[in-house]
């Protein structure tokens, strides 16, 4: 049986509705299940402490969806007859989503943010959680409190916070881990743009949703970072698993299984949203952080 295939736009729309649109139709028609975005305010992610220093982060308000988008989207996504997902990074965006989306997203960057779990699991919506950078302990808390807060339908995703990520350190056995740990679906989100890698997540190590980040013509801000799918790239990889074609994969990605963080994601776990406030980065780096 073959994954659910979730294309992730990220901020490659820039913030063109006809391009959104444009994304939904390319996903679509190369096989996929669902099209993915996110729902951010730069002001409402990052601490005012690192955006009065930082023009970097500034500057990320060109990455922001329209709220405006949202229906036209979820109405394109309905006549192609694809899920429309979509990753809150506040509060207020799980409230204006929940018209509009078929299931929620959760970063990585926002697993440690209880208040905005639970948000999410108390609409009653499917709940797909990235784990990259997470321990152990802090997925079973994460996963636990989506369960308390009334989240049926839960899938876990094992992924590694560093773009991109090479094969030799995508630990796709870590993928059994979390299935073993959480006692849910657990998928595989893709940061390698490695075919392989993707096949054998499916194949080997049994991965119920494969999401990936794709860019319709290499202009999107993100594609630079050799992360992102072009859609005829990714096609041939859908089309493949759902044929079943035997094609021998390298265990090379297969890792210890070990659910930890890598060492290109430790200086990240930092970056993570705070509890306290879901800003980020962490309130204890916060106090010393300087622009460079």
């Amino acid at each position: 049986m073959s994954a659910t295939f979730i294309a992730e736009v990220s901020s490659n729309h820039a913030q063109d509705l006809q391009r959104c649109l444009d994304f939904v139709d390319a996903a679509a028609d190369a096989g996929c299940d669902a099209v993915k975005f996110q729902l951010f305010r730069v002001d409402k992610m990052f601490a005012p402490e690192i955006l009065a220093q930082s023009e970097e982060h500034r500057r990320r308000k060109a990455w922001e969806l329209p709220t405006s988008f949202l229906e036209p989207i979820a109405e394109r996504c309905a006549v192609k007859h694809i899920a429309f997902g979509c990753t809150p990074f506040d509060l207020e965006a799980v409230a204006e989503l929940r018209s509009y989306v078929s299931f929620y997203k959760i970063a990585s960057y926002e697993l440690l943010w209880d208040d905005l779990l639970s948000a999410v699991a108390e609409t009653g919506k499917p709940v797909i959680l990235s784990t990259g950078m997470a321990t152990v302990s802090e997925v079973q808390h994460a996963t636990d409190t989506l369960r308390r807060a009334g989240a049926l339908d839960i899938t876990l995703m094992h992924c590694v916070s560093d773009y991109p990520t090479p094969p030799s350190q995508a630990n796709l056995r870590a993928i059994e881990t979390l299935r073993k740990i959480a006692g849910c679906e657990a998928g595989w989100s893709d940061h390698t743009a490695n075919a392989d890698v993707i096949h054998r997540a499916v194949t080997r190590w049994g991965a119920s949703t494969v999401e990936f980040h794709l860019d319709l013509d290499g202009k999107g801000d993100e594609y630079s970072g050799g992360h992102c799918w072009l859609p005829d790239e990714i096609a041939m990889v859908i089309g493949r698993l759902r044929r079943w074609d035997a094609v021998d994969t390298d265990p090379v990605s297969d890792g210890t299984g070990e659910k930890k963080p890598t060492i290109a994601e430790m200086p990240e776990r930092d970056w993570r949203a705070d509890p306290i406030d879901g800003l980020r980065p962490l309130c204890h780096i916060r106090k010393s952080w300087k622009a460079a």
